[in-house]
């Protein structure tokens, strides 16, 4: 394989194959993923272009939670001060100074609180059930991020930039950025971590590795 490659990420999939509460997605470990991936036999010969990592920058706010006291005397729930907030900080400021990254920035909105799935399991809900503050989870949801994922596959194949698309994702969003790329005349590889997918995906990609992100 010859000619040049881009790799883009679509970070919020990245963190949920590769991390958990327990064990944040880190600097090191996204370099030790991408480095995998660049040592794939199917790019052998091929040069890197630019890596692309999509995500957005975590939540700055306080926002009242509820079942915390009265209307007017809810605890703030303080998104800077969480554990989560200081990892991904660090880990966007550590890929920014990294060799051939490039970070993309969609943006973060509150949108209420949502009771833990868990809370709700069939098998242990009756009629009703019992919620305390401690059973409430924010609902932030990221926006932006597809758009930009997808403008930049039109972008690198329109202007010749790359000849492979390499995309690391389980979502079937970008099924038309796919099928675009590969009418441009560009190689389509996808990565899908182990996640299970749509056979679109498959359909449209010239190389579909479902191999977890541990046996790449």
């Amino acid at each position: 394989m010859y000619g040049k490659y881009a790799i883009l990420i679509d970070a919020g999939f990245l963190k949920r194959k590769l991390s958990s509460q327990e064990h944040l997605l880190s600097f090191n470990r996204v370099v030790q993923f991408t480095n995998t991936l660049r040592n794939r036999p199917e790019l052998a010969g091929a040069n890197l272009h630019r890596i692309y990592y999509y995500d957005a920058e975590p939540l700055q706010a306080k926002k009242p939670k509820p079942l915390t006291g009265g209307s007017d005397s809810w605890t703030r729930f303080d998104f800077a001060s969480t554990p989560t907030f200081a990892s991904n900080i660090q880990l966007l400021n550590s890929l920014k100074r990294e060799n051939h990254f490039a970070i993309r920035l969609g943006e973060v909105h509150f949108r209420g609180w949502l009771v833990k799935p868990q809370i709700l399991n069939p098998k242990r809900t009756g009629t009703e059930i019992t919620v305390t503050a401690n059973d409430l989870i924010p609902n932030v949801q990221q926006k932006g991020v597809d758009m930009k994922i997808g403008l930049d596959i039109a972008s690198l194949s329109l202007k010749n930039q790359v000849d492979i698309i390499v995309l690391v994702t389980g979502d079937s969003d970008f099924i038309p950025a796919l099928k675009f790329a590969r009418r441009e005349g560009k190689q389509v590889f996808v990565y899908t971590l182990g996640h299970s997918v749509l056979p679109d995906i498959i359909t449209h990609s010239d190389i579909c590795v479902e191999a977890g992100a541990e046996d790449l």
